[in-house]
């Protein structure tokens, strides 16, 4: 087996001619893709020699480029470009893109790069903080969120710490900032009881499978979405994950997982492999979850998790994210007895610490919970089918009567729709063809549904004038 070259390293292969070709990634086009030079020679060991020659004049060449009298946004440009870009993948580098272009370099990207100070940071992120943001504003107010001014941060430091090795500065003025304090995310778990109403509406939604499998398993959103039948074996429930979907820039992308240990095998439950059976039988497609719009491409993630929010609305649950239905998988492993060891393993952690560290709380309600066991107090009110509870049961059960799924209000077409955002927010949404045929996208934002209808009826009327009165532009400039 051939060993894998260093990054940076350069492509060498031999031809079907019988000659030897290196290829060397000099730079990234418009759309990030690479732009490359190859040489060729007859014997290997030349070929070699040609391509460290062709990647000194390429670091000649970037090295000219590079002064220490250039501006931030320069450098911070080239150092994305060169060093940055190949490293991350397409998601991030999304991410990166936006924080780059759309924040730092408007913003800073003047100041000479020798001349940026501790203080011109310092101000910049104060501005983020206070009037950073670019869109929604109306609804998410003016200000930019603790987590984006301290990854705009992030990515400043990280440029500047390259600079430094390049010998353009002599010290990071980013070093020493004073940031917002970092506040992770607050953990959202379905109880049992949620669980039981929450599937029972997504059977009825049609998004039963979907969520069945985040509940039971914890997989994420992106590597339910890349399930192909070919990973399941259902004789012996065995499910191999080895890919995931992310939705990026308008396309749709299938790739490995991030890390090693995400790509893993599991065992389902024999009630899930029953429910999967039943799908295959119709299911005409190499997807376990086909997308219902293109053909022989999966589901988009970002659908299923506007479908999972108003499944959560209409069978009473808290608004949680996707991402939680792992964390209510992993809480609940734990509690019916799983150790820590097997559950990182199902989850695809890197270590048990990891996952250690996440759910710590649950490791500490169940040395609770056996220290009431051993004290002889393990039916004490609280602890009541503690470690009983599972994850799933067939919602064909006793509990099916207790909870009649809602039947969501049909809107008429060319009414729009209206999604609730959070517990205070809801968006109208209208999407008609302009006058020369597109699709078009306008929004509006209210504290209250009923403000939103209000809202989105009046936006509507005022879009079909507007693009009526454009058809007749477009109508009198052909007849003309």
């Amino acid at each position: 087996m051939s060993k894998k070259r260093k990054n940076g390293a350069g492509m060498l292969r031999k031809r079907s001619d019988g000659r030897w070709e290196a290829r060397v990634v000099i730079g990234y086009d418009e759309k990030g893709l690479p732009i490359t030079k190859n040489v060729t020679a007859l014997e290997k060991a030349k070929c070699i020699e040609k391509l460290e020659k062709l990647k000194e004049e390429i670091g000649t060449v970037q090295r000219d480029n590079v002064k220490s009298d250039m501006s931030f946004g320069e450098w911070l440009d080239f150092w994305y470009r060169q060093y940055c870009k190949m490293t991350i993948r397409p998601t991030t580098q999304a991410t990166y893109e936006n924080r780059i272009y759309n924040h730092i370099i408007p913003e800073i990207g003047k100041i000479p790069l020798s001349k940026l100070t501790q203080n011109d940071l310092q101000q910049f992120y104060a501005r983020l903080k206070k009037s950073g943001r670019l869109q929604y504003t109306d609804s998410l107010g003016e200000g930019l969120s603790d987590r984006m001014v301290r990854s705009c941060h992030g990515v400043c430091r990280t440029a500047l710490d390259k600079a430094v090795q390049e010998s353009l500065i002599r010290e990071n003025p980013a070093i020493g900032c004073k940031l917002p304090p970092k506040k992770s995310r607050e953990m959202q778990v379905l109880s049992p009881e949620e669980m039981q109403r929450f599937l029972i509406q997504a059977r009825y939604d049609g998004y039963f499978e979907i969520l069945l499998l985040a509940l039971t398993t914890g997989m994420r959103r992106g590597e339910i979405m890349a399930l192909q039948w070919d990973d399941l074996n259902l004789e012996t429930g065995e499910l191999n994950i080895r890919h995931q979907v992310y939705y990026v820039k308008g396309e749709m992308i299938t790739s490995e997982p991030k890390t090693k240990s995400s790509i893993r095998t599991i065992i389902l439950p024999k009630s899930v492999v029953k429910v999967l059976a039943e799908l295959k039988k119709t299911v005409k497609s190499r997807w376990i979850f086909p997308s219902p719009l293109k053909e022989d491409m999966p589901r988009n993630p970002h659908t299923v998790y506007k479908k999972m929010q108003l499944v959560l609305e209409r069978s009473g649950c808290k608004r949680i994210r996707f991402h939680d239905l792992r964390h209510t998988f992993a809480t609940t492993a734990l509690a019916n007895g799983m150790d820590v060891k097997t559950l990182s393993a199902m989850i695809g952690h890197v270590s048990s610490q990891t996952t250690l560290d996440i759910y710590l709380h649950s490791t500490h309600e169940m040395q609770r919970l056996a220290a009431m066991k051993i004290d002889g107090k393990g039916d004490c009110e609280g602890c009541d089918g503690g470690l009983e509870q599972t994850p799933y049961q067939d919602t064909s059960t006793a509990s099916e009567a207790k909870f009649e799924p809602v039947k969501g209000k049909i809107r008429k077409p060319g009414t729009g729709c209206i999604s609730e955002i959070n517990d205070h927010l809801y968006q109208g949404r209208y999407s008609p063809k302009s006058a020369d045929g597109k699709r078009i996208s306008k929004t509006v934002y209210a504290k209250t549904r009923e403000e939103c209808e209000a809202l989105l009826a009046e936006m509507i009327v005022q879009t079909k004038a507007e693009i009526q009165a454009a058809k007749e532009k477009l109508k009198s400039k052909k007849t003309a």
